[in-house]
């Protein structure tokens, strides 16, 4: 990606921009500190929402928690009234803060960064930006390997094309979302990288503090010293296939009783999974939910992560985090950050949706060669360095300059 910005066109001023989000995300959070930071910019987030635990126990983790790092430290944010009869995920009018209507209209932002638009807040943030001529920035993590079928592919490329290409910029997490954006009209000089992204150095830095007390920290959670443990993380619903995860432990303990698990998370599908453990002898242990200041724990004692989901998984932060602790990954050929972060036999491995046997096999190729194993985490970590916060910081800064001055011309690589 190339961004030519004619001189006259560098202005000492900030540029105001308000983002709008569902709620505080712990993955976001590092994001808004380094955009609040910038020289350039004068950031607001407006959140519609502030979840409750009993909120995040139904949206899948399976237990109720806050989490426990700072989530509202370093920027400025407002919470918007959310009027909705239901308010929370899972319905698109769980979110409905028409307040931000008159926010945006009384034109004090430069442009509006909207996170998605399967959501009621979204559009009425959209609609404000298209009626009053404010700029309006779209972020999505959406592809087109979600399995979905040949109607809801139909009416949506119908009615996707009609508002896609109106967005002045699509942001694009990464390979498969840029692509889902052209596929819908976007026009490709609009279309700007945003990668998700976590704070690297935070997870290098810890990791490599805790890599210190790795054998205690196996005994600890249940794992032989000399085991080669793949880690499963994350909710333990149908789109993550944790069975998936299951029954490759138990084929590739079979051949290699090296071989252990580790499976991080809660969730509704969390106690056939024990059972099924249970009922084969199967080596894999459970570490229930773990918040974010115990997450670094897991990776430092696992060897490599496995993340088998659907193409329901539109990005999985998972691998950022597991590469950031210098671990390699295997993933299903349907999950959203494979194509960027997932390079077969250099940071990991990607194996058909579903094929417990290629996935089983993977498991044993990597366990076969541990010092492998471990150069390979390296090198994810390497890869990792174009999917930083800073990275997503300066695609922001490219969009909106290409977005608020016709003088610079985006070239897209």
């Amino acid at each position: 990606m190339e961004l030519l910005i004619p001189s006259e066109a560098v202005s000492a001023k900030r540029t105001k921009l308000a983002v709008i989000s569902t709620h505080p995300i712990q993955y976001h959070s590092a994001w808004y500190r380094a955009m609040a930071s910038h020289p350039e910019l004068d950031l607001r987030v407006y959140y519609c929402h502030q979840a409750t635990p009993q909120e995040q126990a139904n949206a899948g983790f399976g237990v109720e928690f806050d989490w426990d790092v700072p989530l509202l430290e370093g920027y400025p944010y407002t919470f918007l009234k959310n009027v909705a009869a239901l308010p929370g995920h899972g319905r698109f009018s769980g979110f409905d803060t028409p307040g931000i209507e008159e926010i945006i209209r009384r034109r004090e932002y430069d442009a509006i960064l909207v996170n998605g638009w399967h959501y009621k807040s979204a559009w009425q943030a959209i609609w404000a930006c298209w009626t009053s001529k404010v700029k309006v920035m779209v972020r999505s993590d959406s592809h087109l390997h979600t399995p979905r079928g040949r109607a809801k592919r139909a009416f949506k490329f119908l009615t996707y094309r009609r508002f896609i290409p109106r967005f002045d910029a699509c942001l694009a997490v990464g390979q498969w979302s840029r692509e889902y954006f052209l596929h819908y009209g976007a026009r490709p000089e609009r279309i700007f990288s945003v990668p998700h992204a976590i704070d690297n150095r935070k997870f290098q830095f810890e990791a490599e503090r805790l890599e210190l007390r790795r054998s205690q920290l196996r005994k600890k959670n249940g794992l032989h010293e000399n085991s080669i443990v793949f880690m499963f993380s994350g909710k333990f619903i149908s789109k993550k296939r944790p069975l998936d995860f299951v029954r490759a432990i138990e084929r590739a303990a079979r051949r290699d009783a090296r071989i252990q698990g580790l499976m991080v998370g809660d969730g509704p599908l969390r106690t056939e999974c024990e059972h099924r453990v249970c009922d084969g002898n199967i080596p894999i242990r459970f570490a229930g939910f773990l918040n974010q200041s115990q997450i670094i724990e897991a990776y430092v004692v696992s060897d490599t992560l496995v993340l088998p989901s659907d193409g329901g998984e539109t990005w999985g932060v998972v691998v950022n985090e597991a590469m950031a602790c210098a671990r390699p990954c295997i993933v299903s050929d349907r999950v959203g950050c494979g194509p960027d972060l997932v390079i077969p036999g250099k940071t990991g491995a990607i194996f058909p949706l579903g094929d417990v046997d290629a996935l089983a096999n993977s498991m044993l190729e990597l366990a076969g060669n541990p010092e492998r194993m471990i150069s390979m985490g390296l090198e994810a970590r390497t890869r990792l360095r174009n999917y930083s916060v800073e990275t997503a910081v300066d695609g922001i800064i490219q969009s909106l300059a290409a977005t608020l001055d016709p003088r610079v011309l985006h070239a897209s690589a």
